[in-house]
């Protein structure tokens, strides 16, 4: 079932973002940003946490997260502990939005547009799941590059 299919992968890409967070050496090295990289790798990961607690748990699952997307970018030197418990509380944000989602609301329109179009719920949580892998591999690449 795509559901669970779509749990797994958020889950395990997620845990993949904490393991590459806990890679880096130097925690102060999450927040360096090169002339050929614009963003952090702890920004990237904040921008994570932000993207799927609004589209996954703030609308599919309701939790009431407000997001302040603009932050995500500001924000430096949060403490890498920080951030991998923010991964953390993610992971069950997502997993449990996505299990108590009934199975036909998969082909119902998204609660919100996507950049003002219309998408079917399963093809936004694909879009996230390529946005999360998207991200995960810019981290990854950063994290070398440092």
């Amino acid at each position: 079932m795509l559901k669970n299919a779509l749990i797994e992968i958020f889950e395990r890409d997620l845990r993949q973002v904490a393991r590459e967070i806990n890679l880096y050496a130097d925690e102060s090295d999450l927040w360096v940003v090169k002339a050929e990289i614009s963003n952090s790798a702890g920004n990237l990961c904040l921008h994570l946490i932000g993207n799927l607690n609004h589209f996954i748990g703030a609308v599919l699952g309701n939790t009431g997260y407000v997001r302040e997307r603009e932050r995500e970018f500001s924000d430096k030197n949060v403490p890498r502990a920080d951030l991998l418990l923010q991964l953390e509380k993610t992971i069950s944000v997502v997993t449990e939005a996505l299990r108590h989602l009934p199975d036909p609301a998969l082909n119902e329109d998204f609660p919100v547009d996507k950049r003002g179009q219309i998408v079917k719920t399963d093809f936004m949580l694909l879009h996230l799941l390529g946005h999360l892998s998207y991200h995960l591999g810019q981290i990854n690449y950063h994290r070398r590059l440092i």
